[in-house]
């Protein structure tokens, strides 16, 4: 089960920013990543915020680490992030930061100029889904320059050291981003106002990924009696193109996953359903841990 929020658990029981779930051995060489269905407000960021919780939660990816939760249960390691994607996003570059945020002027190191930037959706977000601004007042640097050192790194030297073990073990490596997308493209969507599928892959156009790995999940999924379609309206964010490197024998997929499946996306509840998702993801992550190694491993 998942861990409670900071929205109703006690102080003493603080979590940590992120977690591993381990198998007690790594058998097939897949590793799992939920970046965005952490919900641990920290209580000075709920109280800066112009927005209530329930508004803020309508950015996290919810549940997503439970649909995945049988990751460990068939020998891969799932790592969740526990702190909300609305405090600092992890599918980002480290420095995607909006200037209008901030009380000062930005290090030119910073990218100021990027879509996702633009859109208000940076490391560390402007705004929600909805459009909705989330701070009260401007930020300073050092408070971006604190999360991005103290969660950010972190976050990805694990995520790195997973992959970088899994490489070594087997040869090659499988990363599977897990997400989910509203039922509706949002106001800030390029398909706004329109149904979506059930199930998103993105694969950036087919260079994230050797095309067995697209091709099985999507088979799988299919036979699930899913409605699943690739690249449109998500290809695939920093971690799926940062990760992805097809000739080194580390492939990434992203997997979005439409919330009503699963989910009241107006009040941030588990659905019965929630369980019948559990079980196809269940069966995804069994056939994925099946492919043929020789479409895997890098070339010679």
């Amino acid at each position: 089960m998942r861990p409670m929020s900071a929205l109703d658990q006690p102080d003493d029981e603080a979590l940590p920013p992120f977690e591993v779930l381990a198998p007690s051995q790594q058998t097939v060489p897949l590793v799992f990543v939920s970046p965005h269905s952490g919900a641990d407000y920290p209580a000075e960021f709920l109280a800066g915020s112009a927005l209530d919780p329930v508004t803020l939660r309508r950015s996290e990816d919810s549940f997503v680490d439970e649909l995945f939760a049988a990751a460990p249960q068939v020998g891969a390691p799932l790592l969740r992030a526990n702190f909300p994607r609305a405090y600092l996003d992890p599918n980002r570059e480290p420095w995607e930061l909006d200037p209008a945020m901030f009380d000062g002027p930005l290090p030119d190191h910073v990218n100021s100029e990027s879509q996702r930037v633009a859109g208000g959706l940076g490391t560390i977000p402007r705004v929600v889904a909805s459009g909705a601004e989330i701070y009260r007042e401007k930020l300073s640097f050092a408070e971006a320059e604190r999360r991005v050192n103290e969660l950010y790194k972190p976050f990805h030297a694990t995520l790195t050291t997973l992959i970088d073990e899994t490489l070594e073990e087997f040869g090659c490596a499988v990363l599977i981003d897990c997400h989910s997308m509203p039922a509706v493209g949002g106001p800030m969507d390029k398909d706004r106002g329109h149904e979506r599928l059930e199930i998103v892959l993105g694969d950036r156009f087919g260079t994230s990924c050797a095309r067995a790995v697209s091709d099985a999940a999507e088979e799988t999924l299919d036979e699930l009696g899913c409605t699943v379609g690739r690249n449109n309206p998500y290809a695939g964010g920093f971690i799926t193109r940062n990760y992805g490197r097809p000739a080194g024998g580390i492939h990434a997929l992203q997997i979005e996953i439409k919330r009503s499946l699963y989910m009241d996306e107006r009040r941030i509840e588990r659905l019965p359903r929630l369980r019948q998702m559990t079980g196809h993801m269940r069966r995804l992550i069994g056939d994925l841990a099946k492919l043929e190694r020789d479409a895997l491993m890098p070339p010679r």
